[in-house]
């Protein structure tokens, strides 16, 4: 049995692979302490975009500055993809590994490649162990891959000296069946070691390594304190100490536990990696693990929008991450922007409020509807906004795609009209709205930009804040008063969002005629809803 410690490979993804000399020397004891066979210290890559620590190239000059305890194996990874480039895999191996391993502190290199990059990266094999380097070939994504696939995958790598056949239970989403199923697919062709990675969305990770050495799988990857990628992987600990019970010789856990103490118990604390219901689904609908943990490290997104999220990806597809398709709302806009409906047919020449979701509306509550009762202004809430009396509101205006996916059944219920950009949407989520009745007021998005049209409006971001000031100044109407604007607290990306619309704005309009009538921390001009006139 061979235990794979690869915490600073996997664990890099959140913090850039910058971990301290004190902390590398502290673990690298802890895994001899503990019986590990192999620690994978890190990438070997080519890429070099913006900073990213040690541990994300794991050079041999790095490496010779660490004392590697005797008996320690060390591996890199590479990724499959870096040999499929215009540059082709020899001269990229040659950079990579410009020396042979005989002096190089490197044992073992594995390859991370998906089915389609067999072909080019199998041959990297054969240079490898040329130079004295042992290989290891880890398939991503297999839960993907059909049995006659997988068939062709142990051939392929039967005809170059691979050491160790890895799969990967790259979205999270298999259990231990599973596990035994693609382990006797592995074995109809390929009768060497096999290895697996598992990750934790489903909190299976520990019990699908245990199901595949029990079937005869030999290399097992963990991380300490399961720090990995999204939900991680299973955990170092938990596997020495099953490892253990299986054989006779006895792991010393202290330091272990000491490094966990000491550096990975408060590095968990601040990035929170670990499973969660939003894992689980992404697993369970093989969505890639990354949109969850950019995510959850992004205020703008709460749970709605998560949960909203994933449902797109769900139906869309998601098995490989890409920003883009996390900014799909700021993607989905950039059509020619139309409506139907002209907002100054109940805007021009009146005052309107926009109420906001901030506590300033529920806080001033006695004071907003008394304002709004005495001076009748037209009422507009943002998205699902419910802090004020539902007589006293007009009309409701949403346009986030994400935001529309979560909210359409509470919209269908409520009684207020509806302004989005709804000839723009999908049939399916306007079919949502149900007998609504929708104002199509259409929206485009170009950064930096707002034009305000009879029945459509540029807007520099797809917010509602920023849709609900051009309906209302295509509108005409008079002036814009604003409720429940408060802003979020000092470091939220929100402000900084919410300030550059306003600014914007200002940029685009020959009138200040935007007022806040409840606290801000915003840049507006200020009133106070108590005051004899507002």
């Amino acid at each position: 049995m061979m235990i794979l410690d690869c915490t600073l490979r996997d664990g890099g993804y959140y913090n850039d692979w910058d971990f301290s000399p004190e902390l590398i020397r502290d673990y690298l004891a802890a895994m001899k302490a503990a019986q590990v066979n192999v620690v994978e210290l890190g990438f070997r890559s080519l890429k070099n975009q913006g900073f990213t620590g040690p541990c994300a190239y794991t050079t041999d000059q790095f490496l010779q500055n660490l004392v590697i305890p005797e008996g320690l194996l060390v591996a890199v990874m590479v990724n499959g993809a870096e040999l499929c480039t215009e540059l082709g895999c020899e001269p990229a191996l040659q950079r990579l590994f410009p020396m042979p391993a005989a002096d190089s502190p490197v044992d073992i290199v594995r390859f991370a490649c998906h089915f389609h990059e067999l072909p080019q990266v199998l041959p990297a094999a054969g240079w490898l162990v040329d130079r004295g380097y042992r290989v290891g070939l880890n398939l991503m994504q297999i839960a993907d891959r059909t049995r006659a696939e997988v068939a062709e995958f142990t051939r392929l790598a039967g005809e170059w000296p691979v050491e160790v056949v890895y799969f990967a239970d790259s979205m999270g989403g298999m259990t231990p069946d599973d596990i035994s199923r693609l382990v006797g697919w592995l074995r109809e062709g390929w009768d060497g070691p096999l290895g697996i990675h598992t990750h934790d969305n489903m909190g299976l990770a520990l019990s699908n390594t245990l199901r595949a050495h029990a079937d005869g799988v030999t290399w097992l990857d963990a991380t300490v304190t399961g720090m990995g990628r999204g939900p991680g992987n299973a955990r170092t600990e938990e596997l020495v100490i099953e490892v253990d019970a299986l054989s006779e010789s006895k792991a010393n856990l202290v330091p272990l536990m000491t490094l966990i103490r000491k550096h990975f118990g408060p590095m968990k604390a601040q990035y929170g990696w670990g499973t969660n219901p939003y894992y689980y689904l992404a697993g369970k609908y093989g969505l890639h693990p990354t949109y969850i943990q950019k995510m959850q490290c992004d205020a703008r997104y709460d749970e709605e929008d998560v949960l909203a999220v994933i449902d797109h990806l769900r139906t869309e597809g998601g098995k490989s991450f890409s920003f883009d398709t996390l900014d799909y709302a700021r993607q989905f806009y950039r059509e020619d922007a139309h409506g139907n409906w002209n907002p100054a047919e109940l805007m021009a020449g009146r005052e309107v409020l926009i109420l906001g979701t901030g506590p300033g509306v529920a806080a001033h509550r006695p004071a907003l509807e008394s304002f709004i009762r005495r001076t009748r202004p037209l009422v507009i809430a943002l998205n699902t906004q419910s802090a004020v009396a539902s007589d006293l509101i007009d009309l409701r205006i949403a346009c986030h795609p994400l935001r529309l996916l979560a909210d359409a059944e509470d919209h269908a219920k409520l009684p207020q009209p509806l302004i989005t950009p709804a000839s723009m949407l999908s049939d399916d989520l306007v079919a949502a709205f149900g007998d609504k009745r929708i104002m199509d007021f259409g929206l485009g998005v170009k950064p930096g930009c707002f034009e305000f049209h009879a029945t459509h409006c540029i807007a520099p971001a797809p917010l509602v804040l920023a849709y609900a000031l051009a309906a209302a100044t295509s509108g005409r109407a008079t002036r814009i008063l604003m409720a429940g604007f408060d802003g979020y607290p000092d470091g939220d990306p929100r402000n900084e969002e919410t300030s550059e619309i306003l600014e914007t704005y200002r940029r685009h309009t020959d009138e200040d005629r935007l007022i806040a009538i409840t606290p801000t921390r915003h840049r507006l001009r200020g009133t106070s809803i108590y005051a004899p006139t507002v």
